[in-house]
């Protein structure tokens, strides 16, 4: 289980799992006052892990999984950020309950997305595991 495209797909799935806390945290307190909602920054962090470096420098690529591994300059992690620069209402509150209703019903799909792919990568595997290697 050393292979990028695992890595990949795990920490996806578990950045879907913190952002639907999130915005289910967010959801509940609607109604509290002063309250700002948070969201998670994730896909944008795992882009920059995985994009080339820019064009004045010498770039390595791995070609296949078991080649040795490029340095990085670390794993993209999911992080929670709070947002305090708008208020939708008279009591301090940011949350609009239908654009997080409508942000939860995206991270599902995401989620399902990954688990998908997960399960396809795990089935291939599974594939090769008990036809011996064998094509």
């Amino acid at each position: 289980m050393n292979s990028s495209n695992f890595d990949y797909l795990q920490r996806g799935l578990q950045a879907a799992t913190l952002r639907h806390e999130v915005i289910s945290d967010n959801i509940a307190n609607v109604n509290t006052p002063r309250f700002k909602k948070s969201n998670v920054v994730f896909e944008e962090l795992l882009a920059k892990e995985i994009e080339p470096e820019p064009a004045d420098k010498l770039l390595m690529v791995r070609t296949h999984d078991r080649h040795l591994p490029v340095p990085m300059h670390g794993k993209a992690e999911a992080v929670i950020q709070l947002e305090n620069d708008d208020t939708m209402r008279v009591d301090g509150n940011n949350v609009d309950v239908d654009a997080e209703m409508a942000n939860l019903a995206k991270n599902q799909l995401y989620y399902n997305a990954l688990a998908t792919q997960l399960k396809g990568y795990l089935k291939g595997l599974k594939d090769v595991i008990s036809s011996g290697g064998q094509s």
